[in-house]
């Protein structure tokens, strides 16, 4: 992005010139980062409920976890839509076509965002009901997901305006701005449960205020840019091309969230079938999954977005280049980590757990996850570069079948067969296997289809 006096900004990173190893790192590490923040501010929200207030808070904000994680998911997709299309515009040169891409999309994202809102409202105890939630926990859930909710829309315009800086290689301020937020959403956890005695309600209270609080940032940023991604009020409408583009990318990557979550629904029936101690540390090593996966989704941010610039400024050498550098860095990352917890497991699985035999059932998971976690990166780059270069249906139709109807039926096949801990995770590494190769085809298809061969997108 530039500056007003028309300087390259600290905060940017060349993305279609210089050294791509250098920069992908660059671009990467701030998301890392962020990536990382909220997880560790999330993890918070349930230190502070099941800490200060009591088990049934804790329950409460725990039973919501899957319905957060679908509609999240879908807001986060719809944000990396908005990262392609934009980066794609600024590759090519086109402002008018930027300016039109960012204000179509703040529409979209505001509106799914309070359509999102509404349905939690309204909804929120049929939902919680359909899940089985357990009576004595659901006022507390019912209340803290509609609370939360709240800051549904906000969530999507931060999303959009991360999408928005991160296509134009700015992804410090992004960072900067949840990371002020996060600060904040602490505090309020710490004085809405210790102070007011809110419990779930106040976690819920504080985690919306945060997530407007970094909506309101990223939007006084980008209304303050007077260049083609600063945002204008008066210039607010539907483009319907523009709006085509961004919801093709966004609403797949979405619902390929939120099936992900559902497919591991499944899985956790499968959790579920043995006695409380390995449900309990299974859950506490279900944490290291959460926080290696987003530092892994870093670079895959930053394969979409390096691919989509690239292809725009007509550099078809760069995007395979930062195919292969996204694939060989997200790899790096979670075999590392993987292997730092087939070493360390039991020294992080003490953190979310005392009990000696909670933390081996926990060891029993991470001893199968750590040698998977780098498997995974085949199937989430190749998914990444065909979404930038405009392949968003066809990667979601692939991951929906080989990694959530594949681990559906393993659950009710393979795991019903054996019934061991290592017969039901083991369904990760096979999974991820298969569908890595399958998306791995599709975009070395398409590549050749609509980059080499100049097809339009």
């Amino acid at each position: 992005m530039m500056e007003k006096n028309g300087k390259k900004s600290l905060f940017s990173i060349e993305i279609t010139t210089g050294s791509l190893w250098k920069n992908i790192l660059l671009f990467s590490l701030p998301l890392m980062m962020t990536q990382v923040l909220e997880v560790l501010f999330n993890l918070s929200d349930v230190a502070i409920a099941g800490k200060f207030a009591d088990y049934l808070a804790l329950g409460a904000v725990g039973s919501t976890t899957l319905l957060v994680s679908l509609f999240t998911g879908l807001l986060i997709g719809i944000g990396s839509g908005v990262n392609v299309v934009v980066a794609r515009g600024l590759g090519l040169g086109s402002h008018e076509d930027v300016e039109k891409t960012i204000h179509t999309s703040l529409l979209i994202c505001s509106g799914i965002g309070i359509v999102v809102c509404l349905v939690c409202l309204l909804l929120a105890k049929p939902m919680l009901l359909l899940l089985n939630t357990k009576e004595e926990l659901l006022p507390g859930a019912v209340g803290y997901l509609r609370i939360y909710a709240l800051g549904m829309p906000a969530m999507a315009v931060y999303n959009f305006g991360n999408g928005v800086l991160s296509a134009a290689g700015d992804t410090k301020r992004p960072l900067l701005y949840l990371s002020i937020a996060g600060v904040v959403n602490v505090a309020l956890n710490l004085f809405f449960v210790i102070q007011c005695h809110m419990a779930a309600l106040g976690v819920a209270t504080a985690s919306a205020i945060a997530q407007w609080l970094s909506a309101l940032l990223i939007m006084r940023h980008l209304m303050s840019q007077k260049d083609a991604c600063g945002v204008h009020l008066k210039k607010l409408c539907i483009d319907k091309a523009a709006a085509k583009r961004v919801l093709m990318i966004g609403i797949p990557s979405g619902l390929q969230n939120a099936i992900f979550a559902l497919a591991n629904l499944f899985v956790q029936i499968g959790v579920n079938s043995f006695d409380s101690v390995m449900v309990s540390g299974s859950s506490a090593a279900a944490n290291a999954d959460t926080l290696i996966f987003n530092m892994m989704s870093a670079f895959y941010t930053g394969c979409a977005t390096f691919v989509s610039r690239n292809w725009g400024a007509g550099k078809t050498d760069r995007i395979l280049k930062s195919y292969r550098i996204v694939l060989l860095y997200s790899f790096l990352v979670g075999s590392i980590c993987g292997g730092l917890l087939l070493l360390f497991g039991d020294k992080f699985l003490g953190l979310f757990a005392n009990e000696a035999d909670v933390i081996a059932a926990g060891m029993q998971r991470l001893k199968i996850m750590g040698f998977s976690f780098g498997v995974s990166a085949l199937m989430d780059a190749s998914i990444a570069a065909s979404r930038g270069i405009g392949r968003s249906i066809v990667p979601t139709i692939i991951v929906i079948m080989g990694s959530c109807v594949f681990r559906v039926i393993w659950v009710y096949t393979v795991f019903t067969y054996f019934g061991t801990i290592p017969s039901l995770f083991l369904l990760y590494i096979f999974s991820w296997a298969i569908t890595g190769i399958a998306e791995w085809a599709y975009f070395r298809h398409s590549y050749k289809k609509y980059i080499l061969h100049g097809q339009i997108w």
